[in-house]
């Protein structure tokens, strides 16, 4: 194997050579521009894991390839394990056949498959086709285009459930702790549940009255509202993670996870307190890249299952997630008047069309029914 081959991480197995990058180049963006990223001007990264023009690789080989190029890209967790999955479903799908081969009409008899025999939802099929067109543009270097001819399934148009104020005010009343504190901030933030549980402590401003969500959904910064209701408490659990932070120093511990390369970037960074989740996990877990051995936020199922418990002992005949929550305190904005476009900064929407969606709640709240007309 000569240098160059070395340095890209060629694999050999029996008669199959697979190139691709290697597990250093898979967590660390490239140290070079070497060709445009889709959808994101002005940033260069990989166009696309190369793939010998030899034996096709296997579909393990490929979804791996797959995952390494996601990493590069610095795409969330949750779209890696997304695009992995409907990857491995497609491959699966078509059991033998040559994974060199699938294209563009293999994609449309997936998605056809899916919305006929599967009869998922119109989301989830969307969400395939995102995941499968890059996987073959990006991993498989075949063209794409428009995919025409497949069984979309229908999207329904719903509003979001929302409750009253009276209903909030039912379900928190009946959570305390963590889960109390964190599902008063999604109603009083707007703010999703994975972003208010990945809140690091030098997000939260107490003097300025104001929260800061990193890396939101699309990898969005933005500003929200800082409740004054939860000051207190949110000082409170703030001491309370401080004195946990000291005794994990002291135990040789006290590590936080660092976005993409910032550890190597800044060695101690991990263990600052500025870099501490808001509410931390009450273990540790130790990261298989690395090896190395974190204290991470509380899982957002602690959270799920306790606001469903809060539910039921409230009686709450309509369905009530901690999005719900978020739900809410859009809609209530726009019922208390506070126009359209505030609400979308606070809610981080790209299109003012997607917060347009709580006008239609709002608007059939106020409109009074001729049969109580006198």
């Amino acid at each position: 194997m000569d240098e160059r081959s070395s340095a890209r991480g060629v694999i050999r197995t029996g008669s199959r050579i697979l190139e691709g990058p290697t597990p250093l180049e898979a967590l660390r963006p490239p140290p070079f521009p070497v060709g445009p990223v889709v959808g994101a001007p002005g940033l260069d990264a990989p166009d696309r894991v190369p793939v010998s023009s030899g034996t096709s690789p296997s579909p393990d080989r490929l979804v791996e390839n797959l995952r390494r190029l996601i990493r590069t890209l610095h795409y969330s967790r949750n779209t890696e394990l997304s695009y992995c999955h409907w990857a491995t479903r497609f491959l699966g799908h078509y059991g033998r056949r040559d994974p060199s081969a699938l294209g563009v009409e293999e994609v449309r008899g997936f998605l056809s498959h899916l919305a006929v025999e599967d009869r998922v939802s119109a989301a989830t099929q969307n969400q395939a086709l995102a995941a499968l067109l890059f996987f073959l543009r990006r991993v498989l270097g075949r063209p794409t285009g428009r995919v025409e001819g497949v069984a979309r399934a229908k999207r329904p148009k719903r509003l979001p459930a929302v409750l009253s104020r009276g209903e909030v005010n039912a379900l928190l009343e009946r959570m305390s702790g963590v889960p109390g504190l964190v599902c008063g901030l999604l109603y009083g933030t707007g703010m999703r549940l994975t972003e208010c549980l990945s809140l690091r402590v030098k997000d939260v401003d107490f003097d300025a009255g104001a929260i800061t969500v990193r890396s939101g959904k699309g990898a969005k910064d933005r500003v929200t509202l800082l409740p004054e209701r939860y000051r207190q408490s949110l000082l409170a659990q703030l001491e309370k993670s401080r004195r946990q932070h000291a005794r994990d120093l002291r135990d040789g511990q006290g590590e936080a996870p660092l976005p993409f390369a910032l550890a190597e970037k800044h060695p101690f960074a991990a263990r600052e307190w500025g870099w501490q989740y808001v509410f931390p996990a009450s273990g540790f877990y130790t990261d298989r890249e690395t090896g190395r051995r974190h204290r991470h936020h509380v899982h957002p199922t602690v959270i799920q299952r306790a606001m469903g418990e809060a539910a039921r002992l409230a009686r709450l005949a309509k369905p009530a997630t901690p999005h719900t929550l978020r739900h809410c305190f859009a809609t209530h904005l726009l019922a208390a008047n506070l126009d359209i476009r505030t609400v979308q900064e606070l809610l981080g929407h790209a299109d003012v069309q997607t917060t347009m969606l709580y006008t239609h709640v709002v608007r059939s709240r106020k409109v009074r029914s001729p049969a109580d007309e006198p």
